[in-house]
């Protein structure tokens, strides 16, 4: 994370500035940040909201903070409307991480090289590979449309939600769906926390979809894990997980066929 210490001086500020033991929720504001920046003679980021973010979805809290977390809890940030946030002492809930021994499904290769050629991040790059190779259609058996990237907007309760890509989609039985899509490159890990935002998202915005959030991540050796999210009376939970390897399509073996043919009959 760029500027590691000086975000980590930052929120340290904000948290002990309200933080007193036995308190488990309380709220600051974005505008606390320019102040602590001040007093601690900190040259500010350019990007104030960078500092928020860093620590709700790339990387753990200080040390300082989580040690003043209840026995068998952890801090997180929540939003809490327009340029405010709470901290929120809750039940640690696991890393999403792919899991490193299921099988994975080789898909014929269908990114167009120009695309592959100028795709600058890892998140535009995944995001790429899912659209161009129907990646979303294979794992969720519906058919998916792109509605739209980077959808930025503010839910009631919640405030502002970025979504990497918005997919709708149609099955054989005329259901709509709508699919939330947070991807992350192999670095980073996927967040249950924006998984909780992405739910109150479709919530608001597409009441009447059916709700099915995912999130997608680079593996090694270019291996894409695609992940479904449920909400499990109130717990996120993961619904279903699929590993896919987009390959030259020279490279699908008559084997390889013959194997996905009696899964999908075992499955069926």
């Amino acid at each position: 994370m760029p500027d590691k210490n000086r975000y980590e001086r930052l929120i340290e500020a904000i948290f002990f500035s309200h933080y007193s033991e036995g308190v488990a929720e309380f709220e600051f504001e974005r505008e606390e940040i320019e102040r602590h920046a001040r007093k601690l003679r900190i040259k500010l980021p350019k990007n104030l909201g960078d500092v928020i973010y860093s620590f709700r979805y790339r990387v753990s809290l200080p040390d300082a903070v989580l040690a003043r977390a209840p026995k068998g809890k952890t801090w997180v940030i929540l939003p809490a409307g327009r340029s405010r946030y709470r901290f929120v002492a809750t039940e640690a809930e696991p890393q999403v991480a792919p899991n490193n021994l299921l099988s994975v499904v080789k898909v014929p290769d269908s990114t167009p090289g120009v695309i592959s050629m100028y795709a600058l991040t890892d998140e535009q790059a995944l995001l790429a590979r899912l659209r161009y190779n129907r990646l979303l259609d294979i794992f969720s058996r519906v058919t998916c449309y792109s509605l739209q990237s980077h959808l930025r907007t503010t839910v009631p309760n919640v405030g502002q939600v970025e979504t990497d890509e918005v997919y709708v989609g149609l099955d054989r039985r005329g259901a709509h769906y709508v699919f939330p899509v947070q991807a992350k490159g192999k670095k980073d890990k996927l967040s249950l926390v924006q998984v909780r935002q992405d739910i109150e998202l479709c919530r608001h915005k597409f009441p009447n979809l059916l709700c099915r959030p995912v999130g997608a991540q680079f593996m090694q050796q270019d291996v894409i894990a695609l992940f479904e999210f449920e909400d499990n009376a109130g717990e996120i939970r993961i619904a279903s997980e699929k590993h896919y390897r987009l390959v030259p399509a020279d490279e699908l073996t008559a084997e390889d066929l013959e194997q996905y043919r009696k899964t999908e009959t075992e499955e069926s």
